[in-house]
């Protein structure tokens, strides 16, 4: 997911509202990611486009500069959602990741199957384990998984942002009250139901987001968020 670089972007690209050519003119014109050639350096900023947008005008974007800024340790988690909300494989593996017990071995080969599933004879066996190893790395990152050359599930421990980012795409995915805290990115967190909600009233707190709750409705909205084209959109499609 490219979370060292990520970082050394938005770090330099320090305006939320800044658009894509302005990300793309830093990596590529700038090389403010320090890479050794002009051919790496398009080809970190066509990845990171690939993963996040680079756009402000993508909600999901803007949504993961608006927690990045505020809640730091949450940035692998953000990285990691963000990159499975855009990419078909890693999304894939998410919901293989979470039905996991703490201390599995994820070998390589597991990974590759998961990626075979998805896509059947699409890559050959050098990509799909070269494909392989990237996600492991990347769910590695992110602390869902431990070890350098053996891979063992673990069991996160998410920041407020994260949790807050991952009901937030939840919502854009069309889910409403109960049904946002059992969305796969919510899973994805490792986190109780209870402790989705102790971390939602935290960041309604601190005025993130919009939280109301009677019983056993509940009510996130993130009008901060979106526009007022985009919730309309939203509420067209729900």
């Amino acid at each position: 997911m490219m979370l060292y670089e990520l970082k050394l972007l938005l770090d330099y690209v320090d305006s939320p509202a800044a658009p894509r050519k302005q990300y793309i003119e830093s990596i590529v014109g700038d090389n403010c990611l320090k890479k050794s050639s002009v051919s790496n350096r398009r080809i970190s900023a066509r990845h990171l486009s690939e993963l996040y947008g680079l756009d402000p005008s993508i909600a999901i974007f803007r949504a993961l500069r608006y927690f990045w800024e505020r809640d730091e340790e949450s940035r692998p988690y953000l990285a990691l959602l963000c990159s499975c909300a855009r990419d078909s494989l890693l999304h894939h593996t998410m919901s293989k990741i979470i039905e996991l017990s703490q201390g599995y071995l994820v070998t390589r080969e597991v990974t590759e199957q998961w990626v075979e599933e998805l896509a059947p004879g699409r890559f050959s066996q050098v990509t799909r384990s070269s494909i392989a190893k990237n996600i492991n790395s990347t769910w590695t990152q992110a602390g869902h998984l431990s070890g350098k050359v053996e891979k063992f599930r673990t069991i996160s421990s998410p920041a407020v942002g994260a949790v807050v980012y991952a009901l937030f795409l939840a919502y854009v995915s069309g889910d409403r009250g109960v049904a946002m805290l059992q969305s796969t990115y919510v899973k994805a967190l490792d986190c109780s139901t209870q402790e989705v909600l102790e971390r939602a009233f935290e960041a309604s707190q601190r005025g993130w987001i919009s939280l109301k709750r009677i019983a056993n409705v509940i009510d996130i909205s993130f009008s901060n968020l979106l526009s007022t084209q985009e919730l309309e959109l939203l509420r067209e499609q729900t």
